[in-house]
C-alpha cells in the first residue's frame, strides 16, 4: 500500500478536503497538512478530519512533504510553484486535481526543481457544492481519475500517484494531457458553458419583469437538472474556460450550430425534422447511460 510521510494539500476545499479525509482514514500518510488563505476554513477542515493541522504560509507547509497536492483554481498553479517549489526536497511529488491539463502540465513540469516530480491528475468527482463542508471520504468511490503523464514524467512518481488514487476508490486512467483537454472540453466544460448561459438567459427574461412569467414558482425538475452545475464555483470555472479556451470556443461554435438548426426547424414548423433531431439526441443520451463506468469518452 502506498504511504507518504507528509502530504501538503493546498486548498482544503471539496476535492482537497475529501482526499485528506481518505488519506487520514486509511492511514496513507503520517500527517496531512492543509494550506489555504482562510483560517476559518482550515479550522473547519481540522474539525471535519480532512487535515491534521494547517498553516497559512505555503513555504512552511510544503517543507518536509513528500507529496504536495494543488487543489486551488488552475490559474494559481504557476504562482504557487514559483513561490515555494524551491523549498521541496529531491524525490518530492507535486500533483494536482485540476480540470485542465495540456499546457498547464507542461508549465508545471518546467517549474520543478531538480529531482522533484510533477504528475498531473484529474479526479472527475466534483459537486456543484464547494468547500470542505461538502467533502466526503466516499467522494471518489467508483469515479474516474485521469492521470496525464508526459515524456518527462517519472515512472515511480506516476506509480505512487496512481496507487494513491486507486486507494480512494477511483477508477484510474492515463491519458495524454492535450487529449484530456479536448475530451473534457466537450463532455464537461461545454455543458458548464451551456448551464451558465441558460441560467443567464432566464435571469435576463425574469429581469424584463413580465408579470405573467413566474419562472421561479413554476420551474420543475427539468430546469433544476439542466442547470444544476451552474451553481459551481465561478472562480474555478473562469480559470478552466480560459486555460482551455481554444477547445471550449470551438465546441461552443458546434453547440451554436446545433441550436441554430433546431431553431430553424421550429421556425419552419418542420414537425418531421424536429422529431428526427430530438430522436437523435434521445438516442445519444441513452447511449451515455449504457456506457460502463470508467470509460474516458
Amino acid at each position: 500500500m502506498v504511504h507518504f510521510k507528509q502530504v501538503a494539500i493546498i486548498g482544503a476545499g471539496l476535492i482537497g478536503g475529501s482526499l485528506g479525509m481518505i488519506l487520514r482514514r486509511k492511514r496513507l500518510a503520517d500527517q496531512v497538512v492543509g494550506i489555504g488563505r482562510r483560517v476559518e476554513n482550515l479550522k473547519l477542515a481540522v474539525e471535519l478530519g480532512a487535515i491534521d493541522r494547517y498553516v497559512v504560509d505555503p513555504k512552511e507547509g510544503v517543507r518536509g512533504s513528500d507529496l504536495v497536492i494543488l487543489a486551488t483554481p488552475v490559474d494559481t498553479y504557476e504562482r504557487h510553484l514559483m513561490d515555494w517549489a524551491s523549498c521541496l526536497s529531491p524525490g518530492t511529488i507535486v500533483s494536482d486535481v485540476g480540470s485542465v491539463k495540456g499546457t498547464l502540465v507542461e508549465r508545471s513540469e518546467a517549474l520543478m526543481p531538480a529531482g522533484v516530480h510533477f504528475v498531473g491528475a484529474h479526479p472527475i468527482a466534483g459537486k456543484e457544492k464547494t468547500g470542505v463542508a461538502a467533502g466526503s471520504d466516499q467522494l471518489f468511490q467508483g469515479a474516474r481519475c485521469i492521470l496525464t503523464p508526459t515524456g518527462k514524467t517519472d515512472a515511480r512518481a506516476l506509480q505512487r500517484v496512481e496507487e494513491m488514487w486507486t486507494e480512494t476508490g477511483s477508477i484510474v486512467l492515463t491519458m495524454d494531457p492535450h487529449l484530456h483537454d479536448r475530451i473534457l472540453g466537450a463532455v464537461s466544460h461545454l455543458p458548464h458553458v451551456a448551464a451558465f448561459a441558460l441560467i443567464t438567459a432566464l435571469a435576463d427574461l425574469r429581469d424584463q419583469r413580465v408579470p405573467e412569467l413566474d419562472l421561479g414558482g413554476h420551474s420543475g425538475g427539468g430546469l433544476r437538472d439542466t442547470t444544476r452545475i451552474a451553481a459551481s464555483s465561478p472562480e474555478m470555472w473562469r480559470d478552466i474556460f480560459l486555460w482551455n479556451r481554444d477547445n471550449v470556443v470551438s465546441f461552443i461554435e458546434l453547440y451554436e450550430q446545433a441550436l441554430h438548426e433546431l431553431k430553424r426547424l421550429i421556425q419552419a414548423g418542420d414537425a418531421a425534422g424536429i422529431e428526427k433531431a430530438l430522436t437523435r439526441a434521445k438516442d445519444e443520451r441513452e447511449r451515455l447511460n449504457r456506457r460502463p463506468p470508467g470509460t474516458a469518452s
